[in-house]
């Protein structure tokens, strides 16, 4: 009896706080939306910026830009509230009332986020996406562009063309990716061997930090200015416009994608790749594909390696500079196609060269589904023996897929401290791994598989940190404290995104926003007092 007794003591005791809980977070909902009101002097209709779980139109923006169905029915909570700001007062009255009534935030620009954090959270969170903040201002004659956190690449492709022929920005390939997540954790493309990441062509940014002020580069100071370049701008404020570097190119660019299956020779070119693709001059991008395919009219399955290049010039340059460091792959003329450079935006996003340009105005996904994704940095060829076993494993899981980046150039010439992004000089290429599925049933099988493939690429890659892509993000790295994470347990992950240059941004995080108002599971940590022992 006595045990019984006690038993349905604590369940009463436990049922008083959850909904004591529950009492004071539904009076904090009231208070922050009688806070976000009252800011809204200078705004649009208030039912228009801020949307409640029970507004219409809530669940199609919250989904509007899920690309990965891994997150579509999670125990992740739903945001409380979704504020579609149209200017930057309106993300200042969000984080100033989140901050008063200790709501998290989590903020959104393309959706792109390979591990959902940009609009999930195992807490209670208020959804700011930055979608309508998506102008673009050109400027030919200076050769800048101011670009709002939430336009597209596809769209500041777009709108630079509308412009210019000669110009681009050396950004990523998926044009449906936002500005705002892609800038803030480095961006390459296929001219960045030429100019560098997007990031390294930042010159400009305003931001609202964690005090709610509205700050440029001159107000913010160069430390802060420093970390939202390369850093993720997520852990420090929300970044909503970015001032970019335009780049030369010239008025016709070639692009070619040669295949080849193990039968045909895919391993001596995939061998011959990794000792030359980084030493390729600065204009010449070519990377190699690996993925499984069908081999002969019986359906037999193999591996084939794509390498798909695009040279900033004509063919005519092209052929002899292949020939002199490649002659094995055997390009010839009827291979290359010759283009704008806005044209090969069209061709390495999936489209046709020939399609109308409008297509880089879509914010709809090519892929929408199930996937997982991971990355590795090489610094030494893999041996024919790791490529075997690589072939093997793939052969196990058709929908999985290795794009191999190749780096050098431009990026060998940058300091790994000269943005937070550190992979530089003496990287060869780097890895994504990507694996897709069809049903939510798939998912522990999948995820399984990739973890597996991951351990066994451990000898054949970087290590002491082995080196991953803030952009590719992965949990499996490790993951903060739902609080505040001491620096030691985020080094397991922060290393690996950052070496080195992880500490200066737990001093910058320190310095800008001390009660770690802006965090997530991989946000940069606070650095804890030392208490003076006496």
């Amino acid at each position: 009896m006595e045990r019984s007794s006690f038993s349905l003591r604590l369940l009463l005791l436990i049922l008083l706080v959850s909904l004591a809980r529950s009492e004071n977070s539904s009076s904090a909902h009231k208070m922050f939306l009688q806070c976000f009101s009252s800011h809204m002097q200078h705004s649009k209709s208030y039912s228009e910026v801020i949307l409640t779980k029970n507004s219409s139109a809530y669940s199609s923006v919250l989904q509007s830009s899920f690309r990965n169905f891994r997150f579509l029915n999670t125990s992740t909570l739903k945001p409380q509230f979704i504020i579609t700001p149209f200017n930057e007062f309106e993300i200042q009255a969000a984080i100033v009332c989140a901050k008063k009534y200790d709501i998290q935030i989590r903020v959104r620009s393309g959706g792109h986020d390979y591990e959902g954090l940009s609009f999930l959270s195992y807490q209670e969170f208020v959804l700011i996406d930055l979608a309508e903040l998506s102008f673009i201002s050109v400027d030919i004659e200076n050769e800048t562009a101011w670009v709002g956190a939430g336009a597209s690449t596809g769209e500041l492709y777009y709108r630079i063309a509308e412009k210019s022929e000669v110009h681009a920005f050396p950004a990523g390939s998926c044009p449906t990716v936002g500005v705002g997540g892609h800038f803030s954790g480095g961006g390459f493309g296929t001219i960045f061997r030429k100019y560098g990441l997007a990031a390294d062509n930042v010159i400009d940014a305003r931001i609202v930090d964690a005090n709610g002020r509205i700050l440029d580069r001159e107000s913010m100071g160069e430390d802060l200015f420093w970390a939202i370049r390369g850093g993720g701008a997520a852990s420090f404020g929300v970044v909503f416009s970015w001032k970019v570097r335009l780049v030369s190119v010239p008025p016709t660019v070639t692009v070619f994608n040669i295949e080849k299956t193990l039968q045909q020779g895919a391993t001596n070119l995939l061998h011959k790749w990794q000792n030359i693709g980084d030493k390729l001059h600065e204009d010449l991008f070519l990377h190699a594909t690996i993925a499984v395919a069908t081999s002969s009219p019986h359906g037999n399955k193999t591996i084939q390696v794509s390498f798909a290049s695009l040279f900033l010039g004509r063919a005519g340059e092209l052929l002899p500079m292949m020939q002199d460091s490649f002659p094995e792959l055997g390009l010839m003329s009827e291979n290359c196609s010759e283009m704008s450079w806005i044209q090969s935006v069209l061709y390495f996003g999936g489209f046709s060269p020939s399609d109308s340009l409008d297509v880089l105005l879509s914010r709809t996904a090519q892929f929408k589904g199930f996937f997982k994704g991971k990355s590795d940095y090489v610094k030494e060829p893999i041996s024919e023996t790791g490529l075997e076993g690589l072939y093997k494993r793939l052969l196990e899981e058709e929908a999985s897929t290795l794009i191999l980046t190749p780096y050098g150039g431009r990026m060998s010439g940058i300091s790994d401290s000269e943005t937070p992004f550190p992979h530089r000089s003496g990287n060869i290429f780097e890895i994504q791994y990507i694996i897709t599925w069809d049903v939510e049933e798939e998912t522990e099988k999948n995820l399984k598989w990739m973890r597996k493939l991951y351990a066994y690429m451990a000898p054949y890659v970087s290590d002491s940190p082995r080196a991953a892509y803030l952009n590719y993000r992965d949990l499996d790295l490790g993951r903060n404290n739902y609080g505040n994470t001491s620096f030691a347990k985020a080094s397991v992950w922060g290393l690996k995104y950052f070496k080195n240059n992880f500490k200066r941004l737990a001093r910058v995080k320190t310095a800008t926003d001390p009660s770690n108002f802006f965090r997530n599971e991989q946000s940069i940590p606070v650095l804890q007092r030392k208490r003076n022992l006496k």
